[in-house]
């Protein structure tokens, strides 16, 4: 009775200090998620379950500041109005998702809807955190810092032996061992509870520094942003994650392909500036990341199951499962990796046991709200993916196009991957789905600034609190 006392005390004292500034718990959210698992690990593994959920008090601390106290924008709302309903529909539909009977307890399904749905408030928040270009610019260079003693913590747990206090999950004695790769070498997790954690990060990194190596900077944090580069490249093959490895492939690949065929001079320029400071940077990681890629490729060769499979499954395995239920699922949240803690605190029922393997995404979506909520889902996501795009394609402002471009690239890639359950990817996944209302904001208030007198800007406020996203 202590101990609930207490945890219910801890959770009003965040909500209520988070609802202070709704703006700067966004941001912290956006800090915890990076900074999560190291609490767990080291700092406070006693209170490793509130910890877990921490990021979630204080988004619904920012969440009751925005919606209940403090004049909403509703015209946000209605800009997009086929995907306020869309969300809309899916919301309902997990709702009643949630009470499913299949589950042995609604408890179940009230965390499978905040998995799902908790973090989809941010493509409403994020538009409104940022008043210009340039303000955007260095929230996100200020981010990307965090990278560097992340990395640097997973090299030091690459080199060090699997027993080492670096290299424990955040689970502790209960959780599974420290999983290792080739060579005798862990598969490096970072500040992140799992490696899953710092696989996702290390890809929304790179989103966020492609857009950001090609804006002109000072000396200084070109060779930061280079630097930072070369990190999420070694560490990447130390994770000995395929999925992040080819992920990284295709973001490049993808982001360098659409830019060159939409935009070929922006292109040009970009590689020209780049091909020295690219080669260097190669040889450095090469030669300082030898033996992470010798053990990131002994893990593939080793590897007892079909990357093609692993692609392919996703899109097979939903049909599949549908026959089990009809047009019914087994509720939100049944395949919760964290459902037998759950059952065991509060002492719930088993709930109906699932007959069949599920591992990806996709599967297990299907399984849990069926083929309606799958196809309400999924093409929920496709409309935010096509309207990114279109997002891209109106946008003037050269690094607003590109990052645009970029979360458009991430989006695409990381379609089949880990979402709902990985809270990372949530919140990741919903911030960059903000830049469809954000960057054509910032767009307009670039071009107003441009078409401004200088003397006129000179010590006036572009964008006053309060009055967001209203025509400069």
């Amino acid at each position: 009775m202590t101990n609930l006392f207490i945890g219910l005390l801890a959770t009003g004292l965040v909500v209520l200090l988070s609802a202070q500034n709704w703006q700067r718990s966004v941001k912290a959210v956006l800090v915890l998620v990076v900074l999560e698992g190291a609490l767990r690990k080291w700092v406070l593994p006693q209170a490793s379950q509130f910890i877990y959920f921490l990021k979630d008090f204080v988004l619904i601390g920012a969440y009751l500041r925005y919606f209940l106290l403090s004049p909403v924008q509703t015209r946000l709302f209605f800009q997009k109005p086929f995907l306020l309903i869309l969300i809309g529909c899916i919301a309902v539909w997990g709702g009643v998702q949630a009470f499913n009977p299949s589950l042995g307890s609604p408890l179940i399904g009230l965390f499978g809807f905040k998995s799902y749905f908790l973090y989809v408030p941010l493509i409403w928040l994020v538009p409104q955190m940022f008043n210009t270009e340039e303000e955007l610019y260095r929230f996100i260079r200020n981010y990307l810092l965090l990278l560097i003693p992340v990395a640097i913590l997973a090299i030091a747990q690459f080199f060090s032996p699997p027993d080492s206090p670096l290299n424990v999950y955040a689970w502790g004695e209960d959780g599974p061992a420290v999983v290792s790769s080739g060579l005798d070498t862990v598969r490096v997790t970072g500040t992140f509870s799992y490696l899953t954690g710092y696989a996702t990060y290390l890809l929304a990194c790179l989103c966020l520094l492609l857009p950001v190596i090609s804006r002109p900077q000072p000396r200084l944090w070109q060779v930061l942003t280079l630097a930072e580069g070369g990190l999420i490249a070694v560490t990447s093959f130390m994770t000995g994650s395929r999925g992040l490895v080819l992920g990284s492939v295709l973001l490049v690949s993808g982001y360098g392909l659409l830019l060159a065929l939409t935009s070929f001079s922006s292109f040009f320029s970009i590689a020209r500036k780049l091909i020295l400071p690219g080669i260097v940077s190669f040889l450095a990681v090469y030669q300082g990341g030898r033996l992470a890629f010798e053990s990131f490729w002994i893990r593939v060769e080793n590897a007892n199951d079909s990357l093609a499979n692993r692609i392919l499954n996703p899109f097979t395995q939903p049909f599949n499962n549908f026959y089990l239920k009809g047009l019914d699922g087994y509720g939100l949240g049944a395949t919760f990796q964290a459902n037998g803690i759950i059952r065991r605190v509060f002492r719930l029922s088993p709930g109906e046991i699932i007959p069949v393997y599920f591992e990806n995404e996709m599967g297990r979506i299907g399984l849990e709200i069926g083929p309606i909520g799958f196809f309400l889902w999924y093409g929920l996501r496709l409309v935010l993916l096509f309207t990114l795009f279109r997002v891209f394609l109106q946008l003037t402002h050269p690094f607003l196009r590109q990052l645009a471009l970029s979360a458009f690239v991430y989006q695409g890639v990381t379609f089949i991957a880990q979402m709902v359950y990985n809270h990372t990817a949530n919140v990741y996944h919903w911030f960059f789905y903000g830049f469809i209302f954000l960057l054509p904001y910032l767009d307009r208030v670039d071009q107003w600034q441009r078409a401004q007198p200088p003397n006129f800007l000179y010590g006036q406020p572009t964008h006053l609190s309060g009055a967001s996203h209203q025509q400069p």
